[in-house]
């Protein structure tokens, strides 16, 4: 019979009001954001608890803190398409490869003769040697440097194309290794735009690959496209090499293997440096920004066990030598080594304040993008926008749960009304689910709420109009509610099911605005089944044991 038991009535009950909860900051979206703001970047920093910063922020720690995020479309942002210039890889490539190369050829000097670098075209290694005669021995010292390459497609070639004319022998990466180097090169570079990004406290940026060498990135909630390229275009190349002289000539010439490279903070210094860096900042575990003993900002940074090791190992022979910490081809500090640096840990200060460390910090914990990239598209979406799209989305959804409370109310009286709360506590529980999952809200997202708005009273059309049935059957109220609600129960699942098919059908083969309108109407037809089958059930046995009707018109 229509009896739901005490423990059911609290368990909805129960849900509802969590609901609620959940879908309460919300309400005071900015003020919860900066909390949330505030409490990352004390877990990232260190420089305050998780607790004195959500006083700070005035949102109680108690509290749920988990919110709607705001797409694009709503918020406001920056909007970005960048070219990965995957040809530098190449050159990166032949540049690493040429000491290595020298040495093995070097080793046979008394067969082919000097060894000699010469100009070649970008990504090409050109070496001359001095016995022509023996490039047959040269070209299979170069192919014992090969290494097979490991993507699938081309798996079991080697990694190198190797040629000769003349006493001239000619290295590239072969065509199977250009492929592999290629995709490496942008899910690297995607992997660190994400890391840059998500480490700022940003919400819900999408990052994305599209074609071959591009890499689509729209953030909501920064302030210009200008401000995004300086974040992830830095490239953030920092490496430790022994300093040979330190100069005001700025065309003073550094000689073979060294080069010429400004101070950052003492206008018209320059250094020269040795060329080959003793480690490098891809080899770096941690950085952290921090103080100096004299109170200024500055970053720790820590190495990894070979990093620590090569580290270690020049200090220890080098005591009383400067060397150089260069950032993105600038020598930021020259310290003397006074001991050695055996733990791997060390600190870089200089003239930067807190929000330059802090972002210095970021940027070498995601370490270096692997090749230059070239913006084609900057676009920013100013909050105005964002704004207009939110008060356009509040505007149909209100306008949409209006036109249905009163299409309910007048069509079934106080059921109706019953089935008006259960749509209402339906898209406060749409905003809960997406607040605990920190799914974004877009503005096809808003249009799958309101089509919600729209949908979610059908069950309770079916429910009703089998109640009028059994009520024209003759049936008493409590067994005609009943079975209106038991016989209506197949149809209702099965129009849902089909419906949560579809959008799982948009979800997983969409993308962008497709999976955004997907998200919400899968939610909502969850949140609907629930509130029109469970909630409006209770709330009219409520009001049959408080009423207690001894007939019923619907």
């Amino acid at each position: 019979m229509l009896d739901i038991p005490f423990w059911k009535r609290l368990l909805i009950l129960g849900l509802v009001a969590l609901g609620l909860l959940y879908a309460m900051p919300n309400l005071f979206y900015t003020k919860v954001e900066q909390h949330n703001d505030a409490i990352t970047a004390a877990e990232r920093n260190g420089f305050e608890t998780s607790e004195e910063a959500a006083a700070r922020a005035g949102w109680p720690n108690w509290l749920p803190s988990g919110l709607v995020n705001l797409g694009l479309d709503l918020r406001g942002g920056a909007h970005l398409l960048g070219e990965v210039h995957v040809q530098d890889v190449y050159k990166a490539r032949m540049d690493l490869l040429w000491p290595e190369l020298r040495d093995a050829l070097v080793a046979q000097r008394e067969v082919v003769g000097a060894v000699r670098r010469v100009q070649a075209p970008a990504g090409q290694l050109a070496v001359e040697i001095g016995n022509p005669e023996q490039m047959a021995r040269a070209v299979e010292i170069a192919r014992g440097l090969a290494t097979p390459v490991t993507s699938l497609t081309g798996a079991g070639q080697s990694d190198l194309a190797i040629s000769a004319s003349g006493n001239r022998l000619h290295v590239q990466l072969s065509d199977a290794e250009k492929a592999a180097t290629d995709d490496r090169t942008v899910q690297q570079s995607l992997e660190i735009i994400r890391r840059r990004i998500d480490e700022v406290g940003t919400r819900e940026p999408t990052i994305m690959r599209q074609g071959k060498d591009r890499i689509l990135i729209q953030v909501p909630g920064i302030g210009s496209a200008e401000e995004l390229k300086q974040l992830i275009g830095t490239t953030a190349k920092l490496t430790f090499n022994p300093v040979v002289n330190r100069t005001t000539d700025a065309n003073a010439r550094p000689g073979t293997g060294n080069v010429l490279l400004p101070s950052m903070d003492e206008p018209g210094v320059y250094y020269v440096i040795e060329e080959n860096p003793v480690v490098t900042g891809e080899e770096l575990t941690d950085a952290r920004p921090s103080f100096d003993q004299n109170g200024q900002p500055a970053v720790d940074f820590r190495f990894g066990p070979s990093g620590a090791k090569r580290f270690g190992a020049y200090t220890s022979a080098n005591i009383g030598q400067p060397f150089a910490i260069v950032l993105d081809n600038q020598v930021i500090s020259a310290p003397v080594i006074r001991q050695a640096i055996t733990t791997g840990s060390g600190q870089i200060s200089g003239a930067m304040n807190v929000d330059e460390s802090t972002r210095l910090a970021v940027l070498l914990r995601a370490g270096a993008l692997p090749a230059q990239m070239t913006f084609l598209e900057e676009r920013t979406i100013g909050p105005e926008l964002g704004q207009d799209s939110i008060d356009a989305g509040r505007l149909s959804s209100v306008i949409a749960t209006v036109a249905v409370v009163a299409y309910m109310v007048a069509s079934y009286g106080l059921f109706g009304i019953f089935a008006s709360v259960a749509v209402i506590v339906n898209v406060i529980l749409i905003l809960a689910v997406m607040s605990m999952m920190g799914a974004t809200l877009t503005l096809p997202g808003i249009a799958g709420i309101v089509l919600t708005v729209g949908t979610a009273v059908d069950a309770n059309v079916i429910i009703y109009e089998r109640i009028r049935e059994e009520l024209r059957a003759g049936k008493r109220i409590v067994k005609a509610i009943d079975d209106g609600f038991n016989e209506a129960m197949s149809a209702i699942i099965d129009a849902n099911v089909t419906s949560f098919i579809a959008a799982m059908v948009m979800f997983f083969l969409g993308s962008g605005p497709v999976k955004g309108f997907a998200v919400t109407l899968t939610i909502g037809l969850v949140t609907s089944v629930f509130t029109a089958i469970y909630l409006t059930r209770l709330l009219i046995v409520f009001w049959l044991e408080w009423r207690k009707p001894k007939e019923l018109i619907l």
